[in-house]
């Protein structure tokens, strides 16, 4: 998990960040014995600003890189923005 806060830290203007491990629910899944965690965030940056879900969720794979082939076999997000996030 520390790879990936670092890399998302790194390649985008964060100013919220949660990151949850859900490795532990997916025992014996097919994917499990890649080695790749299962991951769930939520990210609230203002790059999101005008931008729709894909692209948010675009933006944040392309930061993550290689970690998506390696660390990761599945990553769930909440991208929002600071206004987003402020209304919740």
């Amino acid at each position: 998990m520390e790879k990936i806060h670092k890399c998302l830290q790194e390649k985008l203007s964060i100013t919220h960040l949660e990151i949850d491990d859900n490795s532990r629910k997916h025992i014996g899944h097919q994917g499990n014995s890649s080695g790749g965690g299962h991951f769930s965030a939520t990210i609230v940056s203002d790059d999101f600003i005008g931008l729709p879900l894909i692209d948010r969720h675009r933006l944040v794979y392309n930061a993550l890189g290689d970690l998506m082939k390696s660390s990761i076999h599945a990553f769930s997000m909440s991208t929002l923005t600071s206004k987003e996030f402020d209304k919740i």
